[in-house]
């Protein structure tokens, strides 16, 4: 699992899944809280990974994987997205804060993937703002609706345009140059995907379900 990991990058990963294990197992110890913790995070954070993560209320990172006030740099929008904002936050988390690992988190049922699969081909296109939200989330839903058994069931479609969102994100934060990819390369930093079941708890690591190049 974290095999191709160098040992620091290795170490958070298998952290933070104990840590995810415990809260779904419902005996999380909810570490570093209070005010002892608050005094010492004012002379700066130094936090153990940078997570990339879906803004959906069910999700929430530092509980997700059991961690506390300054374990985790996080960026949040609809659907995970790899925006320039995001890389940027991203990027001051590996530069500053000299973090070893990102870890992109995708969830079950999002409804940002869904309604994209459900805008697909320009029917129902949402009002105000929402197009910007859902028009990077369509490399993912056009290569889902090629390899998708049934295209017209909507649930399986966004499920596939999920696990293929997710590996064209991981994909493009690994190449994104010059500060990530540089990192990659070298070894001084590493890039997973995982996947939150709502249900379980539980996070698992991106599988082989598709196999797409990163998003343009």
């Amino acid at each position: 699992m974290t095999s191709k990991l160098q040992p620091r990058a290795a170490v958070v990963l298998e952290e933070l899944l104990a840590g995810n294990e415990r809260y779904a197992d419902d005996r999380p110890t909810h570490p570093h809280q209070g005010r002892r913790t608050r005094a010492t995070l004012t002379a700066g954070q130094h936090p153990l990974a940078a997570v990339l993560a879906c803004s959906d209320s069910r999700v929430p990172p530092t509980l997700v994987f059991d961690q506390g006030l300054g374990d985790l740099f996080i960026v949040r929008n609809a659907g995970q997205v790899l925006s320039p904002d995001a890389l940027a936050s991203l990027e001051f988390a590996v530069l500053e804060l000299d973090v070893p690992l990102i870890v992109v988190l995708a969830h079950q049922a999002c409804g940002a993937i869904r309604a994209a699969a459900a805008t697909f081909g320009g029917d129902d296109i949402p009002e105000g703002h929402l197009v910007q939200v859902l028009a990077p989330l369509s490399p993912a839903v056009a290569f889902a609706s090629r390899h998708a058994s049934d295209a017209d069931d909507l649930d399986a479609l966004a499920d596939l345009a999920g696990h293929t969102h997710l590996r064209m994100t991981v994909t493009a934060l690994r190449l994104a140059g010059p500060v990530i990819a540089t990192r990659v390369a070298d070894g001084r930093l590493g890039v997973v995907g995982l996947t939150y079941e709502l249900a379980t708890g539980i996070t698992r690591m991106l599988g082989d379900h598709v196999r797409p190049t990163a998003a343009a």
